[in-house]
């Protein structure tokens, strides 16, 4: 069995992934991969990401960073994507990641202009994710956390919308057969969107941001959760 690769182009606050691993633990975790079943390459610090033959698929995780930093490793990320998804090699890209696919493939990543989304937030299924193999089996609705300044504005042409939010129209997306973005955080928890918002607590509120009701939105998110475990399994099937 091929392994997976975790492309990880940032990661969550140093104190924080000391003491609960960062977010290519998360993600492997939330994918219930065996050690030695999965490899990690840190594309922030510079590793090029491998040739993705060879790999059952790949999963892109977030960042502290910004797509339109346009930083050296953002680019060769970039290109790395297009090379992936023309290979045929399953890719998901969470937060960043999602950012980076949409903007790598012809859409556009930029700021919000409603500004950033943060707490539990409700994803809703689009009518054709009736048959996407991710998508098909959650509920209409189901909840997700959220933290990102940016989004994916634009969708690269033929990408289709699989989830979309009251905040971000663009939750999730699908390029071809088997690349995903979802602008949403399946492998948070709810500890670690609390954490987030407890850490950005004073740029909320200078934004004029009501945070005790931001907090009360965080919930369990199951549903969003099982997209690790659905995509791991999609990708073995192949």
């Amino acid at each position: 069995m091929h392994k997976f690769l975790i492309v990880k182009v940032g990661g969550t606050f140093a104190d924080y992934a000391a003491e609960r691993g960062d977010f290519e633990d998360w993600t492997a975790r939330g994918m219930a991969l065996a050690d030695g079943s999965w490899e990690c390459v840190n594309a922030q610090a510079g590793e090029f990401p491998p040739d993705p033959a060879g790999y059952a698929g790949a999963v892109i995780t977030g960042s502290h960073d910004m797509v339109t930093d346009a930083l050296p490793w953002i680019t060769d990320a970039a290109a790395w994507v297009r090379r992936a998804v023309r290979a045929g090699l399953p890719v998901l890209g969470i937060c960043f990641g999602h950012q980076l696919m949409a903007d790598a493939l012809g859409g556009r990543a930029d700021y919000h202009p409603s500004g950033v989304e943060i707490g539990t937030a409700d994803i809703t299924r689009t009518r054709a994710s009736a048959d996407d193999p991710l998508f098909r089996g959650l509920p209409e609705v189901f909840p997700g956390h959220v933290t990102h300044s940016q989004t994916a504005l634009k969708l690269p042409e033929g990408a289709t919308l699989v989830a979309t939010g009251s905040h971000d129209p663009h939750q999730a997306f699908r390029v071809g057969e088997s690349a995903w973005g979802v602008q949403f955080h399946p492998e948070f928890d709810a500890p670690a969107i609390r954490e987030y918002i407890r850490r950005r607590e004073a740029d909320l509120e200078a934004a004029g941001r009501d945070v005790a009701a931001i907090r009360d939105t965080v919930r369990d998110t199951p549903q969003s959760a099982s997209l690790l475990r659905l995509f791991a399994d999609y990708c073995r099937s192949r």
